[in-house]
């Protein structure tokens, strides 16, 4: 891009080989360079293949890479979503200057060894905590994904086990949640066994849906490639050639927790997903992912990644929800 520069006062241009590929940059009536411009401050105008860009200096380059990010994402010959922008410029909020930096940091998170591919999706981080956490689900056999709702912890752990159930490196995938209360009380709801767990374990199909087929989910659950079950059922088994995911893992006692873990076998990856600050055991219960955290955290083979609001990639107002409870209950929130 070139520059011309008063005090810090920047305007530039950048030049786009590819015409065809602007208008899903751009969005929709612009769109996206409006959403990029309230954020920065950065006024930007397109002509042809030239956007020009005229701001402050931090805000113009932290807008040239969103842009450029967000371009070579579209040459990749993938889509490009308002998450999408949400993404790269959450990314660009949160690494400090240097611009160069940023750049290059931008670059290393969205690089092919961080995407996970799978038949219906090409899923990339869209936060440095995602690029670490999908970092962590390639090359460690245990991770734990903790913080608030929203950050991706089960969805990028389930596109991962799909990713690797059909690359063939492992057999099965289990996706286990305690049902209904960390005590599991199955027998006061009615229905049989799939009808009292299902609304429980709702969220791990969701999840499966967006990566294979519905067809291709039951046909697989069927064949037992894909089991989804409560907590209980894993009791007494040794899981081998499984990615094995515990979701709402903040549920359990310490017993199950220490039940779970102990199950891991041959070529296992186990993902344990959960929000600390929300627990919903009885008063006075000891959390089994808060004994977990305490007892495991000096084993170096095990992998923890830490979420906040900063990460929350649902609706905006998700984060700005999750910062406020943040703050009202006294824990750190960047």
């Amino acid at each position: 891009m070139k520059q011309d520069r008063d005090d810090n006062f920047t305007s530039g241009v950048l030049e786009f080989e590819d015409n065809l590929l602007l208008p899903a940059l751009y969005g929709e009536h612009n769109s996206n360079l409006a959403r990029i411009e309230n954020e920065f401050g950065c006024t930007l105008s397109g002509k042809g293949n030239l956007l020009s860009l005229e701001g402050p200096e931090e805000a113009c380059n932290l807008s040239r890479d969103v842009l450029l990010s967000l371009y070579n994402r579209l040459e990749q010959g993938h889509e490009v979503t308002r998450d999408d922008v949400d993404g790269a410029i959450r990314l660009a909020s949160m690494l400090d200057s240097p611009v160069a930096n940023f750049a290059s940091n931008r670059e290393k998170i969205a690089e092919d060894d961080n995407v996970i591919r799978t038949r219906k999706a090409v899923i990339a981080p869209r936060s440095v905590n995602q690029a670490k956490y999908m970092e962590a689900l390639k090359k460690r056999k245990m991770t734990f994904g903790l913080g608030p709702a929203g950050t991706g912890k089960t969805f990028l752990a389930v596109a991962m086990a799909v990713s690797h159930l059909l690359e063939g490196k492992v057999e099965r995938i289990i996706l286990s949640r305690p049902a209904v209360e960390a005590g599991e009380k199955l027998g006061f709801l009615p229905g049989d066994l799939r009808e009292k767990v299902d609304p429980y374990l709702r969220p791990l199909y969701d999840a499966l849906e967006q990566m294979i087929s519905l067809e291709q989910t039951e046909k697989r659950l069927e064949r037992g490639e894909i089991e989804v079950a409560p907590l209980a059922f894993m009791r007494g088994r040794t899981l081998s050639d499984a990615f094995v995911i515990l979701d709402e893992a903040q549920n359990t006692t310490p017993m199950q927790m220490k039940m779970f873990l102990t199950r891991f076998g041959q070529n296992c990856h186990m993902v344990v997903c959960g929000d600390p600050s929300q627990v919903d055991l009885p008063d006075g219960s000891v959390s089994g992912l808060k004994d977990a955290l305490d007892t495991l955290h000096k084993i170096k083979d095990i992998a923890f990644i830490h979420f906040d609001s900063s990460d929350v990639v649902r609706h905006e107002l998700v984060s700005k929800i999750v910062k406020a409870y943040d703050q009202k209950e006294g824990r750190k929130s960047r």
